[in-house]
């Protein structure tokens, strides 16, 4: 039997410095809720299920394990539970995860922890109590790890949608008419209403709200009134309380914070500290809505149709952890690829990785480390590495997404991976909703990044194909070809498309009255129906240039710019444009029904090169001549105010050579549509001297990154993290750009000495067939809710967050972004 003095080299107490891993396995989905619970290291604080636990052992040869079992038993619900908040009561915001708000569990639980002492590899258990009789220095390495906070809480994501931002009237608004509101006797100035009242903050007119869509509400004097005034913020009366009230922006169309309300509210005679609430709020209303009819997103989601279940590999869901339904919806199509399923979820290769990383920990299987000793620096260094690995943290997805381990019953909730992916970026790394066309976007140079650093094969190399750019100069008659790779083949929605023009009008006539008359019923919506042929056509006709500096003429005239397929790729992504914006600058999205092929020849359309007949422009820059744009700082604050970070404001001003913000807004969003991400190069471009922030350095090589990348590529952006990010994957060939921390050197190569040429894009006919979609719900990308179709065995299947089913009726129509796959010529 093993002496107790080699058990107790495996002992240790956690040092302030070192993070505890109690909550999740850091190879799979097991949590202590789990059926085996969790089994945390008492020498590396790491937690693993049964299953890699043992892994973790014949690796590592450590044996005494704290288990952490968690059993739920739940609460009889005493009112109507159909959404519960985490406190067991009907929610009061609009949140998740938060007190009063939303919780993902349908049901209400508590939970009793179990804890026991495991010993490997037999799994013999013994009591707490009667371990710490046998290892003394047990008992306080156990109390530790118990009363500190788990490394996870670090990702738990919590989403707050009553977060508000301050209106930018709100400061300087201009208050007419000092008349005093009485406190009792309101309607609305334009009708008889006496409910749903709003109060404009400028002239104190009192006004009825909006219509709903159920014809509830108000008879729409208020967005009249504004229509006529421009008169921007309005509070919702009945509504106000010493706390606040619901204050909303006409010209932002959203609900907003006025830090001045109480100023506002006196010039019209209302003491804000007086006030009692007497009617509900908007985001009361909101929940009401949602809990009565789901709105109307029923039709994307199937709800009200009978959905058969399903699971099993391949159909898991992915739990909504607040607001990333953007990013559950982009992986379930990846993961459906086989490049993706082989790259990620493949057992044989998932098992390989796991391995390699528990043997780069470099922990002896004979240790003479007395008892309480602390965790050694590089040790600690070499864990964090594992767990921040991106590789890593996509195989743990794949492989809980494909059951390779038998069901746990336990839904994936993919929070290290959300904060590696997000790590270093504005948006991605906030709990906001999100792009998924943007999202797909960051995550493919991510893994240019992880290819770059090993050389091994990238997955999102099946969607890249190559756009031929014709450049013909109408003076000369000379042409210039260039390329591009691209991910996506973005197409431009245009209403005026349609070719159901007539029910339109008849839509909007309905409409009308239905304002006039609450009893007019509006039926069937009428979406503008537009052929996918046209927004095809546009990308392909030509566009005229003006202004063209000609390299043959040495003036400025006009060109013509065509585009076509110079590769086809494996996987044909299609993005819709759907989002714009309106004359406010207000996000808004083109709710179109699209007529899309289920399969479609791309082939006439391939890129032709430079033809026998042709002229080749001679090369050349055009003079310079304008100076240095000079930026006006108020604009890059107004524009910042919109949402917008301030490097994007300064090189949209740039690019737009100062001539406006309306200038910089348009080009920003189109910029935005593309997928791309502005960025301003600071000028500097020696490393030499520069002392770098060390947190930012540790942030960067924790993604992956060398240290000298690292310094690099803070240098060359002033010290901006998230800038340096999109450096670092915008410069791969710069000098020094090699890293080791991918995974696939599992046969003993060294990649830092590899060689490492661009891939070369997939090619081969273009035909293909649809075979998944990614549909959006709501009115803009800051907002709504994202699920997926997906084609397999010849069904489709609905997968929304957690919920995986049969779908009954697929909204081919009704998506934002289109999958098809390469079929045989």
């Amino acid at each position: 039997m093993t002496s107790v003095e080699s058990f107790n080299s495996d002992i240790r107490t956690p040092a302030p410095q070192d993070n505890i891993y109690k909550d999740e396995c850091c190879f799979s989905f097991d949590f202590p809720e789990s059926k085996d619970g969790l089994f945390v290291c008492l020498h590396t604080f790491l937690g693993f299920g049964k299953e890699f636990v043992k892994l973790y052992h014949s690796v590592t040869g450590l044996k005494l394990f704290l288990n952490i079992k968690r059993i739920k038993k739940p609460i009889e619900p005493t009112d109507d539970d159909s959404m519960q908040s985490p406190t067991g009561k009907k929610p009061k915001r609009l949140a998740i995860g938060l007190e009063g708000g939303f919780t993902p569990d349908k049901e209400c639980f508590v939970c009793e922890d179990v804890h026991t002492i495991v010993i490997l590899p037999d799994f013999n258990e013994m009591s707490l109590e009667d371990a710490t009789q046998i290892f003394p220095s047990l008992e306080e390495s156990v109390q530790t790890i118990l009363s500190r906070e788990s490394a996870s809480k670090a990702d738990t994501i919590a989403w707050d949608g009553e977060v508000r931002a301050v209106s930018q009237y709100a400061l300087n608004l201009e208050q007419h008419n000092g008349v005093k509101i009485p406190p009792t006797g309101l309607k609305c100035a334009d009708c008889d209403l006496t409910t749903n009242l709003w109060l404009n903050l400028t002239d104190g007119t009192v006004l009825c709200g909006r219509r709903y869509f159920d014809g509830t509400g108000g008879n729409n004097h208020g967005l009249e009134h504004f229509q006529k005034t421009r008169y921007p913020l309005a509070v919702k009366l009945g509504t106000i309380t010493p706390s606040g009230a619901d204050v909303h922006s006409y010209k932002e169309d959203t609900m907003v914070e006025d830090p001045k309300l109480s100023e506002h509210l006196c010039h019209f005679g209302i003491n804000m500290m007086q006030m009692e609430k007497t009617e509900q709020t908007m985001t009361e209303m909101e929940i009401e809505l949602n809990e009565k009819v789901g709105n109307e997103w029923d039709i994307i989601q199937e709800s009200g149709k009978k959905l058969k279940i399903l699971s099993g590999p391949g159909l898991t869901g992915i739990q909504n952890m607040g607001n990333t339904c953007y990013m559950n919806s982009s992986l379930q199509v990846l993961y459906s690829m086989a490049e993706f399923e082989e790259r990620y979820s493949s057992r044989d290769r998932c098992w390989r990785l796991f391995q390699k990383h528990l043997e780069n920990l470099s922990i002896p299987k004979v240790r003479s480390n007395p008892a309480r000793s602390k965790l050694p620096a590089d040790l600690r260094h070499r864990i964090q590495d594992m767990v921040g690995d991106f590789t890593l943290q996509m195989c743990k997805v794949g492989y809980a997404l494909e059951e390779h381990q038998e069901s746990t019953g336990q839904i994936p909730r993919p929070r290290a991976l959300k904060r590696i992916i997000g790590r270093g970026h504005s948006e991605f790394s906030s709990n906001r909703q999100q792009d998924a066309h943007e999202f797909i976007l960051h995550l493919f140079s991510l893994m240019e990044q992880n290819q770059h650093a090993s050389g091994v094969t990238n997955p999102s190399d099946a969607m890249k194909f190559i756009v031929e750019d014709r450049l013909e100069c109408q003076q000369s008659g000379k042409v210039k070809y260039s390329t591009r790779p691209e991910y996506a083949l973005s197409l431009e929605v245009n209403p005026e498309d349609a070719i159901n023009p007539d029910a339109l009008r008849e839509y909007e006539k309905l409409k009308e009255a239905n304002k006039r008359d609450v009893s007019v019923q509006l039926g069937q919506v009428v979406r503008a129906q537009i052929p996918f042929t046209n927004c095809l056509n546009r990308w392909l006709s030509d566009e005229l240039i003006q202004g063209f500096w000609s390299t043959a003429t040495k003036v400025k005239g006009v060109a013509k710019k065509r585009y076509r397929f110079s590769s086809f790729p494996e996987y044909l992504v299609i993005h819709l444009k759907k989002f714009t914006a309106d004359e406010n600058w207000i996000p808004r999205k083109l709710d179109v029904s699209m007529m899309m092929p289920e399969e479609m020849d791309l082939s006439e359309f391939r890129g032709t090169g430079i033809q026998k007949n042709e002229t080749v422009l001679p090369e050349g820059d055009p003079p310079k001549s304008e100076p240095e744009v000079q930026i006006k700082e108020e604009d890059v604050v107004l524009m910042g105010q919109m949402g917008f970070n301030s490097d994007e404001c300064r090189q949209a001003l740039i690019a737009t050579q100062n001539s406006g913000i309306e200038s910089a807004m348009n080009w920003l969003f189109e910029k935005r549509s593309t997928g791309f991400a502005p960025g301003i190069s600071s000028g500097v471009t020696e490393t030499q001297g520069y002392e770098a922030d060390e947190e930012s350095v540790t942030q960067l090589m924790a993604m992956g990154f060398t240290r000298p990348q690292s310094v690099k590529a803070l240098s060359e952006t002033s010290g901006s993290l998230e800038r340096s990010v999109d450096w670092l994957f915008s410069h791969p060939d710069d000098p020094g750009m090699t890293s080791t921390s991918d995974d696939d050197n599992v046969q003993g190569g060294d990649a830092s000495n590899t060689e490492i040429t661009p891939t070369a894009p997939t090619d081969g006919c273009g035909k293909y067939e649809m075979f998944a979609f990614i549909s959006h719900m709501g009115t803009s990308t800051m907002c709504g809710h994202y699920v997926c179709h997906i084609k397999k065995s010849n069904r489709w299947v609905i997968y929304n967050d957690e919920k995986v089913a049969e779908s009954v009726d697929p909204p081919k129509d009704l998506g934002y972004i289109y999958f098809y796959k390469r079929v045989a010529a």
